[in-house]
């Protein structure tokens, strides 16, 4: 590869003249942003276990009410990014949030997407555009961009759940930001028991939905039936994956960041290729092995841990037991990378 001019060959009084100016030469750089067979990448393969994690979430919500805090997180910063940034990857923000019995977190909206995958507790719910939407373990509730939603807790003990965001990108755009709004009236009817089954669609008169997001929860006991009944119907298929999608329109449940659930059999040794999009696996039940193969590290998913893995990086799950399904969720960055048409799969 040809070799390119360096800044320092460059006369002083010239690069004096051209900062002055607001002006910089690409050659000395051009590598740096455009480097040859695969990008540039700051994201690092990284693990939160959730038994470190957890008791840090719980001292957080001794030392500082809902009321200080609003949102009551603790951020899952990827270390190749700086913990300053705030970002699980280059579009992705993870973030653990803790709602404790008889806590509301205030009405808002904003500009970032974002999803809640529900790690543990009961009695919780979140309430989207007047639905309201009960938090179990293993579902997953959206909340959308520009979408009212609080969160309430009417049960007797802590609530946790893992929040997803395309927050870094939409900040990099500059164009984050929130509104605070009033307590939501909740309106009748659920999205997830209208939406809930595969080739039907409500049609009320003949007339289809009109809602941009017509299913906000994606209830887990039905996703974990659609996995075993996948794997049933078809033994011999390697991968038993399952795409969360809008039911109106079979595109993704959001326009960013895709979201999925995955099982392993028991004993499984699954290869995801390396692909374009920055990926995050949460463990929902039973417990993975995972190997970032370019990176050379591998970690050991128990329960509620969460890890990601860098673009361009194959992946490897084990599922640790030999009698045993794991259930494994996992959210990408494949929305935006087909949008901007740079999605890539290889080998």
């Amino acid at each position: 590869m040809q070799e390119l001019g360096r800044l320092e060959d460059l006369p002083q009084d010239y690069r004096d003249e051209l900062k002055a100016l607001n002006l910089v030469p690409l050659w000395p750089s051009l590598r740096g942003v455009l480097p040859p067979h695969v990008p540039t990448r700051q994201t690092r393969a990284t693990h939160w276990p959730y038994a470190s994690l957890k008791p840090l979430l719980l001292k957080a919500g001794e030392l500082t009410p809902i009321e200080k805090a609003e949102r009551r997180v603790l951020v899952l910063a990827n270390p190749g990014h700086g913990l300053e940034k705030m970002q699980a990857s280059a579009a992705m923000y993870l973030g653990m949030q803790l709602l404790l019995p008889g806590e509301w977190a205030p009405s808002h909206r904003h500009t970032p997407n974002a999803v809640r995958m529900i790690v543990e507790g009961e009695g919780a719910y979140t309430t989207v555009d007047g639905e309201k939407c009960p938090m179990a373990r293993g579902d997953l509730i959206l909340t959308p961009t520009g979408l009212w939603h609080e969160h309430g807790h009417d049960g007797t003990e802590p609530v946790v759940w893992l929040d997803v965001l395309d927050l870094p990108l939409v900040y990099y755009m500059e164009a984050s930001y929130h509104l605070n709004g009033e307590r939501q009236q909740v309106n009748p009817g659920r999205g997830d028991r209208a939406w809930t089954r595969a080739g039907v669609v409500p049609t009320t008169v003949f007339q289809r939905s009109d809602k941009r997001y017509p299913m906000l929860r994606y209830p887990w006991a039905d996703t974990r039936a659609a996995l075993l009944a996948l794997a049933d119907d078809q033994p011999a298929q390697e991968c038993v994956q399952v795409t969360y999608i809008n039911p109106e329109t079979g595109e993704d449940a959001e326009n960013i960041l895709g979201f999925y659930a995955l099982m392993l059999k028991p004993g499984q040794t699954l290869r995801l290729p390396a692909r374009s999009p920055a990926q995050v696996f949460h463990q929902i039940e039973g417990g993975t092995q995972v190997t970032v193969d370019g990176a050379g590290q591998t970690f050991t998913l128990a329960e509620a841990d969460t890890c990601c893995a860098p673009g361009y990086t194959a992946v490897t799950l084990k599922n640790l037991s030999a009698d045993q399904p794991a259930f494994v969720f996992m959210a990408d960055e494949s929305p935006l990378h087909r949008k901007l048409g740079v999605y890539e799969v290889r080998a």
